[in-house]
């Protein structure tokens, strides 16, 4: 096999590992190379707090150079996904602030909407129950989205008299489900259920609320035995490419799969083929 790439070098040196990461205002576990993040504070569906935000904004960052860490799941406990920001510990506290201490947290959870984009693993959304307002945007950013029939999803912010414009929502949602509808649920606020959510393209399948947290590690741990190099390369075009007219999106994605044509993973694949055998691919 060829001498390995440069630039897969480069990133093995700046690799850190993630497998033993503590965390404070979530549960957080990997096995198998896949970390399940579970926002636990069921008793109120989950809410986000100024600290939980913050902390998964740079669990995020990290994972750019998590060696260990292939694939994510994002979930809920209790039967729910998350209700949004915590109404006593952000919503009131916001309401005392200045413009200024209000554009440092809009600006802070918009980072973190940006963190999982740019992480290169991609996230499966574990969603049963309510997934709500910052909760949905959660939910949104991630790259595949799971959830059973009892999934409630709602962009809760014109409720609140606030816009829909929040997080990346009006970039997003009309990416996911078109702008005519993301333009309904951004106006309204109201709640999908889990059957129209699926219908609109939101989720991309319904579990049985038994089954979806198997059913996401399953597809989380498929991912990750997979060409990770090529899929956090797929997750950044898909991404970039937004902001591209065709041609060069065409450009784009020519000088990316030269890339990945580098790696070994592709040479890994070429030689299981003509052996007849199914390829183990290592991420590099």
């Amino acid at each position: 096999m060829g001498r390995r790439p440069a630039r897969t070098q480069k990133s093995r040196a700046n690799r850190t590992e993630l497998a033993g990461y503590q965390a404070r205002h979530f549960l957080y576990e990997v096995a198998d190379r896949v970390a399940t993040i579970t926002l636990n504070r069921s008793e109120r569906k989950n809410p986000l707090t100024f600290d939980s935000y913050a902390e998964l904004r740079d669990l995020f960052r990290a994972m750019v150079g998590a060696g260990d860490v292939k694939a994510i799941v994002l979930t809920g406990a209790g039967g729910n996904f998350c209700s949004g920001g915590d109404v006593h510990e952000i919503i009131g506290p916001l309401t005392k602030l200045d413009k200024k201490g209000l554009l440092n947290f809009t600006r802070m959870t918009g980072d973190l909407v940006k963190a999982m984009r740019a992480c290169p693993q991609p996230i499966v959304a574990a969603i049963d129950g309510i997934c709500a307002g910052a909760g949905a945007l959660l939910a949104l950013a991630s790259d595949f989205r799971l959830g059973t029939a009892r999934s409630k999803i709602a962009f809760l912010f014109t409720r609140v008299g606030l816009a829909g414009c929040d997080m990346g929502a009006c970039a997003l949602l009309p990416r996911v489900i078109g702008q005519g509808r993301a333009a309904e649920l951004l106006y309204t606020g109201r709640n999908i259920g889990g059957e129209e959510a699926e219908r609109w393209g939101f989720l991309n399948r319904i579990c049985a609320p038994d089954l979806l947290m198997p059913d996401a590690r399953m597809l989380a741990a498929e991912l990750a035995a997979g060409p990770t190099f090529a899929h956090g390369m797929t997750k950044k075009m898909l991404h970039n490419e937004w902001h591209m007219g065709v041609d060069e999106a065409i450009d784009a994605e020519a000088e990316a799969q030269a890339i990945c044509m580098t790696t070994n993973d592709f040479h890994r694949a070429y030689e299981a083929f003509v052996a007849k055998q199914k390829p183990v691919f290592k991420g590099d």
